[in-house]
């Protein structure tokens, strides 16, 4: 879901597509699903496109469950 988001925000100005993806996952991601996303970054990030890793600094990681 999170490459989806990223394809999504591939078409605006590059100025905005990093906080794009990253706003859009703190705002309408449940701790579950950030909590995975970290995971998989943990994890070293096979598969995730460079713009959800870019925006991954910016979003908030939940606390562990």
């Amino acid at each position: 879901m999170a490459n989806q988001i990223a394809s999504f925000f591939a078409s605006q100005p590059e100025t905005t597509r990093i906080g794009g993806v990253a706003t859009h996952i703190n705002k309408f991601w449940e701790p579950r699903m950030r909590r995975q996303l970290f995971e998989i970054i943990d994890a070293g990030g096979a598969g995730l496109d460079p713009l959800v890793l870019d925006a991954a600094k910016l979003v908030k990681r939940p606390q562990p469950a």
